[in-house]
């Protein structure tokens, strides 16, 4: 049985995607952020340098909590190996694909903390001719919501889904089920990779528990004063 949603202070449902390619420069993020990110997502390119769980554990020193995205997929019993190790790291979310349902029952049982377990559905960088050509010639929103009700029937947590998808994963799963969206552009579309994006009162209007923020944040002038204006925008959308 998927757990409830994870507390969340409202300060801690904007996470920032830690998207750099050191200790060095991942910890001079935190302190040029200071208080005004409480979450930090960190992935594949971070993994790469080596110094993955130096960051992690400096991450919890520091009272922030961690969302580790590395969306393992494999066979059942080696997924689960791997959820039950990092079961043992202080992590909030971890992500998990969400295609095989035996592997999500198997990461499921094997997830002894409280970390809560994520499904991708269908990333955020793609839309309906990326997923026709993978032979699945349907809508995201379709493809999204069957895969969200599959994590769900697995044990799985939540989902982590563009934001465009919130509210009919919400109407599909109801309201005990996280769904954490990122590609959050707050200002709108900006023209990268990411194409099914919405701004952050919409997400949190449809659903989401919290939103994953990166370039936004990141490529601004003053990062820090981006993530504050998001913070005052999550505030809002909450009342």
């Amino acid at each position: 049985m998927s757990r409830a949603p994870l507390p969340l202070r409202d300060d801690e449902r904007l996470i920032f995607a830690l998207d750099v390619p050191g200790q060095e420069e991942a910890l001079a993020w935190v302190d040029r952020l200071g208080d005004s990110v409480s979450f930090y997502k960190i992935g594949m390119e971070l993994l790469a340098s080596g110094e993955y769980f130096q960051v992690l554990d400096a991450l919890a020193a520091r009272d922030k909590r961690v969302f580790v995205d590395l969306k393992f997929f494999d066979i059942p019993a080696t997924a689960a190996a791997v959820i039950k190790r990092l079961s043992q790291w202080p992590v909030s979310y971890a992500t998990i694909h969400g295609w095989h349902p035996a592997m999500m029952e198997a990461c499921a049982a094997a997830n002894t903390s409280d970390m809560r377990l994520l499904a991708v559905t269908v990333l955020t960088s793609m839309g309906h001719d990326d997923l026709r050509g993978m032979g699945i010639d349907r809508e995201p929103v379709q493809v999204v919501v069957e895969r969200a009700l599959a994590a769900q029937a697995a044990g799985i947590d939540g989902v982590i889904a563009s934001g465009q998808e919130a509210a009919p994963i919400r109407a599909a799963t109801g309201s005990g089920f996280s769904i954490v969206c990122p590609g959050i552009r707050p200002g709108g579309p900006v023209g990268d990779d990411q194409k099914r994006t919405v701004g952050v009162a919409q997400a949190f209007a449809d659903g989401a528990d919290a939103i994953v923020v990166g370039r936004p944040i990141r490529l601004a002038t003053d990062p820090r004063a981006a993530a504050l204006a998001i913070q005052d925008e999550i505030r809002s959308a909450l009342r």
